[in-house]
């Protein structure tokens, strides 16, 4: 059996979910094996329940869609209690993306995940949220935009006992001083990209489209910054695994991230239009590897 190596996590395939765009839980059955995945990535939880913004939350825009969802979700100790066991009744490899407010709540995060390390296969570390207090009593708009903050939130994250990907953001030009940082903290992987931030406004009133103003554009659009952010991150960082996101609508845009340096890929956004999304990529991706495989990054044979 071929098993997709990212870090030290091993994956039936290269291609997961994206942690907001398949739900918390079995969203997605009715539409394929979630077993049949790399791995389903799970929603952002917080420590807590928490309601996110204000509606509308998303907008379609061309090339893709913005959201202002803000995070909203049970929080960690009811996906445990409710949807945790659900997943592993489809036999899903299961990542579970986490997020906080302060450096203290992803430490609560990570011990709350420690008691069901054994049933996880990676915490993915939303480092892209707005970020109340750096701990030193400043504000910053992103944890992701910050070397120093985010390689401590990954050291903290080392208490869930699981490998850690720190899921990064293109809107700084401190990508991979981030990536080096989290990578010299112990990260095994990165996420490459996150949302970039937009607005999208009615052209006859300048009124904005969502509750919450301004949010964040995925899916097609924003493929080529998936892109150079894997590149770049892949140059200077040769041996860190890398998990490409961004603008994956298809067999062609998969490829193109794992050429380019990505060891696995999520797809997010492109699961809106087409719920059967995840499982038409997997195998075209899947079909072109047998007859151009990617070499010896990426994979090992057991």
């Amino acid at each position: 059996m071929t098993v997709w190596a990212v870090g030290r996590v091993g994956l039936r395939s290269p291609v997961m979910t994206a942690a907001g765009t398949a739900g918390t839980g079995t969203e997605l059955a009715a539409f394929g094996g979630l077993g049949d995945l790399g791995a389903v990535v799970v929603k952002s939880l917080a420590p807590y329940p928490w309601e996110g913004n204000p509606s509308p939350r998303l907008v379609g825009v061309p090339g893709g869609m913005l959201n202002a969802v803000g995070l909203s979700g049970p929080g960690i100790p009811r996906w445990i209690e409710r949807d945790l066991p659900l997943l592993e009744r489809e036999g899903a490899t299961v990542v579970v993306s986490v997020w906080g407010r302060t450096a203290d709540e992803y430490e609560d995060a990570a011990v709350l995940l420690a008691d069901v390390s054994a049933r996880l296969a990676a915490v993915e570390v939303n480092l892209s949220c707005p970020n109340l207090s750096s701990g030193q009593g400043a504000s910053h708009p992103m944890f992701a935009h910050d070397p120093a903050m985010s390689a401590e939130i990954v050291r903290r994250m080392a208490r869930a006992g699981l490998p850690v990907w720190a899921k990064l953001s293109p809107n700084t030009d401190r990508l991979v001083e981030v990536a080096r940082a989290v990578a010299d903290e112990g990260a095994d992987a990165v996420t490459l990209v996150n949302t970039v931030r937009g607005r999208a406004v009615d052209p006859r009133t300048g009124a904005a489209l969502l509750g919450a103003g301004s949010g964040g554009l995925s899916g097609r659009a924003i493929h080529p910054v998936a892109l150079r952010a894997v590149a770049e991150v892949r140059a200077a960082l040769p041996e860190i695994a890398i998990v490409g996101a961004g603008g994956v609508v298809d067999a062609d845009s998969a490829l193109a991230l794992l050429r380019t340096g990505a060891d696995a890929v999520q797809v997010g956004t492109a699961t809106f239009a087409d719920p059967r999304a995840p499982w038409r990529i997997q195998r075209d991706v899947i079909r072109a590897l047998r007859r151009h495989p990617l070499g010896a990054r990426g994979r090992s044979r057991t």
